[in-house]
């Protein structure tokens, strides 16, 4: 069996060197792609691999066609948006994603920019502390825990909304549940985004949603650029003065958005997972359960099922 782990933006080398040990040990073949500059590259490296790791690079049809023996894909991280779900499935390929193994990293981030954006972007003038401010987290799994266990931390009073996990479970974690997302926004300072860019979520961040945000309302977003209503954001900027958006997720219209500085706030380029602990985790996570999956027929995160 080969494995090949294909990356435009390469894993740390201590992430690389642990994903061939685990590889190697399990009397696979290790193979990497790194810093590739054309698309066939890529092509001509899946050809004759079995299994595949990714971070953010995408798995298209194209690519899945060119790899004739593939059985399994992973993505290195919580989101699998670059993997061709139904190209996987129309040719029996196990797609997978290791979540939990970048939380911390994503949610360290989301409270470091909401630091960042209370204190002026740390220019000269009167900023705020997040003590006795409430922040609404919209999606509450790895990242979303993790994101209120900081802010309770910090002093912050924290909501959540998250249809899809029970309303006492998320009390019981000392949570404020608004009995509608429109509730969470129109309650809180600052909202944590954290939910997947799908069908449902896609643009769903949009003006009706941000204007009900109170004087001074600040939405952070790690999660993905597709479910904000560019046009919407750029409305809700214009009009509303007292608004702040920091996102770790570049919009399309961001040369635009910069006039609205320092209420907006883009990262040049993605950093949730950025951080040599992360790198390391999600890497090794995914060498693991392509061993899982060749031995021992283990599925448990598979996202095409």
């Amino acid at each position: 069996m080969k494995v090949l782990v294909a990356t435009e933006k390469p894993f740390s080398a201590a992430a690389v060197n642990g994903i061939q040990k685990i590889v190697e040990e399990a009397g696979y073949t290790f193979a990497k792609l790194e810093k590739y500059t054309d698309v066939q590259q890529f092509y001509d490296a899946v050809a004759d691999t079995d299994a595949l790791i990714v971070r953010s690079d995408k798995v298209t049809k194209e690519v899945i066609d060119h790899a004739k023996n593939l059985k399994i894909v992973v993505r290195a991280g919580a989101g699998f948006d670059n993997l061709d779900l139904a190209a996987c499935t129309a040719r029996g390929i196990v797609a997978m994603n290791t979540p939990g193994q970048n939380s911390n990293a994503v949610a360290e981030l989301a409270i470091g920019m909401m630091i960042y954006m209370a204190r002026n972007t740390f220019k000269p003038g009167t900023g705020c502390e997040l003590k006795g401010k409430k922040v609404g987290i919209q999606a509450y799994g790895n990242v979303g825990r993790l994101v209120a266990e900081k802010a309770k931390a910090l002093g912050m009073e924290v909501w959540a909304f998250d249809p899809f996990i029970p309303t006492d479970k998320m009390e019981a974690e000392g949570v404020h549940v608004p009995a509608t997302l429109e509730e969470l926004y129109a309650h809180c300072d600052y909202i944590s985004l954290h939910i997947p860019a799908n069908e449902q979520t896609k643009n769903s961040i949009n003006y009706a949603l941000l204007s009900k945000m109170p004087k001074g309302g600040c939405l952070v977003n790690t999660a993905r650029k597709e479910v904000i209503n560019e046009a919407d954001m750029e409305k809700m900027l214009a009009e509303r003065t007292d608004f702040k958006y920091v996102t770790d997720i570049a919009p399309a219209n961001a040369e635009t958005l910069a006039q609205f500085a320092p209420r907006f706030f883009a990262t040049p380029k993605k950093q949730g997972a950025e951080t040599a602990e992360a790198n390391m985790n999600a890497g090794l996570a995914a060498a693991r359960q392509i061993v899982g999956f060749f031995k021992d027929g283990c599925t448990k995160f598979q996202v095409n099922k």
